[in-house]
């Protein structure tokens, strides 16, 4: 077995969308980054290269290659765990916490849970989202950003 964990941070700007775990989520601001921006998935894309020693997703998915630009990252993992098998390894369970002070995550975590699944042919059952605030303090509770931990457990296959 091998463990991995993922940490992302994206910067809350007006007029992008809200993606996280592959869902667009209603909200007044969205993640700015190179590609949707959607944290969760970026966490867990580095937990699973992490856990196998491959690198990162700024490696893998470099954001100075325009073929990246506005990508979606749930296509992204689907890569990731392509390159994943091609090295022997098949993901076990993934456990991850989104950290944003709003909008309300709950009613969209099971959809979270249900793309990462299918992204990486794992069951549901296999993934966990949990979110959580930070009762206001840090940038998050500013609503300046929304950060996310994945940590993983791969075996061989």
């Amino acid at each position: 077995m091998r463990i991995g964990h993922g940490y992302d941070v994206h910067r809350l700007v007006e007029g992008r969308p809200l993606v996280l775990g592959g869902v667009e989520i209603p909200h007044k601001t969205g993640l700015l980054g190179h590609s949707d921006a959607d944290v969760l998935t970026h966490a867990v894309m580095d937990a699973l290269l992490g856990a196998a020693a491959l690198g990162d997703i700024g490696q893998m998915f470099p954001d100075s290659d325009a073929a990246y630009k506005g990508a979606d990252s749930i296509k992204l993992l689907e890569q990731v765990r392509v390159r994943l098998a091609d090295h022997g390894y098949r993901v076990s369970c993934i456990d991850s916490t989104v950290i944003a002070q709003r909008p309300k995550l709950m009613p969209h975590l099971m959809t979270m849970r249900e793309n990462l699944a299918k992204a990486l042919h794992v069951t549901v059952a296999e993934v966990n989202v949990k979110a959580t605030t930070e009762e206001g303090l840090g940038f998050s509770g500013a609503e300046e950003g929304i950060a996310a931990h994945a940590v993983c457990i791969l075996e061989r296959l």
